[in-house]
């Protein structure tokens, strides 16, 4: 690789390599290694490998929360159907891998706390722009992720129509 590495190629290397073979993969030689450089490159990024779990449980919450949010805020239509297709059609090793990271380590656990924080809202406030008040929409939210998650860490392949009839009975379910 002749080019300049970013501390930004090596966050991506570093989700790449979250997804593929979990938070023990995190270190600098195996990254340097698959990247082709040295890991003096890492260092010039990072003042330690604590600074590079933040910086890469930092582009998790971007990816699995905020780029996520902004893509169903931006499909008018039905927002809960887009959260749904979204979330539930999406490669979910990433997230078995960041709460399995989240087992072992403190800051891990934090940010799985955050992110869990600002979807639960988010999808409350779906269900109150449908017309729930409140306690029920914030009820059926919990219960929603409950089952998200479940799904997320089962790691086990639906067919795609039976997904979308899956889907379909989630949402009248939450919805009223």
């Amino acid at each position: 690789m002749t080019e300049q590495l970013t501390a930004d190629d090596w966050i991506s290397q570093g989700i790449k390599a979250l997804s593929k073979s979990g938070f023990t993969a995190l270190k600098a030689d195996p990254l340097a290694r698959a990247m082709g450089v040295s890991r003096g490159s890492f260092y010039w990024h990072f003042a330690d490998l604590g600074a590079f779990h933040a910086a890469v449980l930092k582009r998790w919450r971007e990816i699995a929360a905020e780029e996520i949010i902004a893509r169903v805020e931006a499909d008018s239509d039905e927002q809960l159907k887009a959260l749904l297709r979204r979330t539930f059609g999406a490669r979910l090793d990433l997230e078995r891998a960041v709460r399995n990271w989240a087992a072992f380590d403190a800051a891990a656990q934090a940010a799985v706390r955050a992110i869990d924080r600002r979807r639960l809202d988010y999808i409350g406030a779906l269900l109150e722009k449908r017309g729930l008040d409140a306690a029920t929409a914030q009820a059926r939210a919990q219960i929603l992720y409950w089952t998200f998650l479940g799904f997320a860490l089962s790691a086990v392949p639906v067919p795609a129509a039976r997904l979308q009839g899956l889907l379909d009975e989630i949402r009248k379910m939450v919805s009223g």
